[in-house]
């Protein structure tokens, strides 16, 4: 039965490419592993050993695979394949990126290593670590550097600096890249791969720049512009940036958290001067008001609950709707101490995730907006039901295949959340807030929740079990669902 199985599953699934790519992937990450060796000397840290190790361990395997399945350099990549080095891959990159952790014994549980470095390579923020300034400094570069490299997907970066992909690259690009839908800023897969690569560098120098001008330090600096341009809110403080209780930091790092949430394609056009194509873009336009009406909703409620002047709350309502907007997850505050309505509002939020084609998380607003049009065109077709009733996106129509596909991705999204619901409220220890709030925030890729998963809290408490069920979800939040979901359906493993 099994060598039936070894026989049918070989006609679709080409495993020598597979092993390829992850091949390259683990030799791009083992190169990587040496970068954060540069701070290890510089403040003399106990974790040289650990990433050395870890990354001679990642460059062997990542040859072994490349050699022994060298002949399929040139092969194809088909549309299974791709489903599978994305989700394979994945796994591998989070496996070997936490072995410095494992190595240097800054995490010497493996459950909580892999943990964090699901939750950097997913760009969800969720932390186990309850004494960040005392971690060395190259394990805190590492931590950022996988939410950087997560961000815009290591997929994409393989296909941006080695051109094996070959025409298959499209497969992975499809199902990984979170860069241009259906406006393509080049045909050519690699081409376009380049370009949002060089957007992405350009947002990550200009902020740590910025950041630098406003007297954060240089190692402080860097670190959070790999997280912000990301969307991934780890920080090298353990209040993160309420840490700075600075106005001028605040700002520029929720600049740079709404232009990250902002499809790539779009910010690709304003490189280009072509404005107007910004603005005439619905998604960008629901965005940017939702991020306003935000403000306008929830300032009143913290001005009343606070002892915040009206500027300050204005200012912590702008950084902490826009974090978590953006699932990038920061902290100038603690928005559970902001009344009920309001930490409510912000569990809504966990959901939503910000643009399509952009670095963030959740749903994605253009999603929310084309089945919002649905349902009220379908109080229409209600009424006229011969009458030939269409949603429009853009000034276009939008399919009802597509339609349909945002059907059920919504369908698979809530039953993922009320899995993991059921799944981390049977544990012990757990309350039901925290349960519901851990799963929502790990699903949409956000990193803070509410109740004992707070802004203020980490989830170090989290009993082993409940951190490997919030890894996955960070997984499948992070591959949008259908990419990992379908390798556990039949249809996928069939010849026909």
């Amino acid at each position: 039965m099994l060598k039936l199985f070894r026989r049918r599953t070989n006609k679709i699934i080409n495993y020598a490419v597979i092993g390829n790519v992850i091949g390259s992937l683990l030799l791009i990450n083992g190169v990587l592993m040496i970068l954060p060796l540069i701070f290890s000397f510089y403040h003399d840290d106990d974790a040289k050993i650990g990433f050395i190790f870890s990354s001679l361990l990642t460059l062997f395997v990542g040859g072994f695979l490349k050699y022994f399945n060298r002949e399929s350099e040139n092969a194809e990549i088909k549309r299974r394949d791709g489903f599978l080095i994305v989700t394979l891959g994945w796994l591998s990159m989070t496996l070997f990126g936490s072995l410095p952790y494992i190595l240097s014994e800054s995490i010497p549980s493996i459950t909580n290593a892999f943990f964090e470095t699901m939750s950097g390579f997913s760009t969800t923020g969720a932390s186990i670590l309850n004494n960040i300034e005392e971690m060395p400094e190259s394990i805190l570069f590492w931590r950022s550097m996988t939410q950087w490299i997560g961000g815009m997907g290591i997929i994409v970066l393989t296909i941006a600096i080695l051109p094996l992909l070959g025409i298959g690259g499209m497969e992975l690009f499809v199902n990984e890249a979170p860069g241009p839908t259906k406006d393509k800023i080049h045909p050519r897969i690699k081409e376009t791969a380049k370009r949002l690569w060089y957007i992405y560098l350009a947002i990550t120098m200009t902020e740590m720049i910025a950041l630098l001008f406003c007297g954060m330090s240089f190692f402080d600096a860097i670190n959070h512009a790999l997280t912000t341009a990301s969307t991934g809110g780890f920080s090298t403080k353990q209040a993160s940036i309420a840490h700075y209780d600075s106005p001028a930091i605040e700002y520029v790092i929720t600049f740079f958290m709404f232009l990250a949430g902002t499809n790539f394609t779009l910010i690709y056009f304003g490189f280009k001067g072509r404005f107007k194509k910004i603005w005439k873009n619905d998604e960008f336009k629901y965005y940017f008001f939702a991020v306003i009406g935000l403000i306008l909703l929830i300032t009143p409620f913290v001005y009343t609950a606070t002892d915040y002047s009206f500027g300050k709350s204005i200012r912590a309502v702008v950084f902490q709707v826009v974090s978590i907007i953006t699932t990038t997850g920061y902290a100038s505050d603690i928005f559970t101490t902001w009344g009920v309505f309001v930490t409510f509002i912000f569990f809504l939020l966990l959901f939503s995730g910000a643009s399509a084609g952009s670095t963030s998380g959740g749903i994605k607003i253009v999603r929310i907006v084309v089945l919002m049009k649905n349902s009220f065109m379908e109080f229409k077709r209600r009424l006229h039901p011969n009458a030939v009733v269409p949603v429009h996106l853009n000034g276009q129509v939008v399919n009802h295949k597509i339609i349909y596909n945002l059907l059920a991705f919504l369908f698979l999204y809530l039953f993922m959340f009320t899995v993991g619901c059921v799944i981390m409220a049977s544990l012990d220890g757990m309350d039901l807030l925290t349960a519901i709030s851990s799963v929502a925030t790990s699903l949409g890729n956000v990193g803070p929740g509410i109740s004992t998963v707070n802004p203020a809290e980490s989830f170090a408490h989290i009993p082993d079990a409940g951190k490997w069920v919030l890894s996955f979800l960070m997984l499948f939040g992070r591959l949008e669902l259908f990419t990992v979901a379908v390798l556990f359906t039949p249809y996928f493993w069939r010849v026909n």
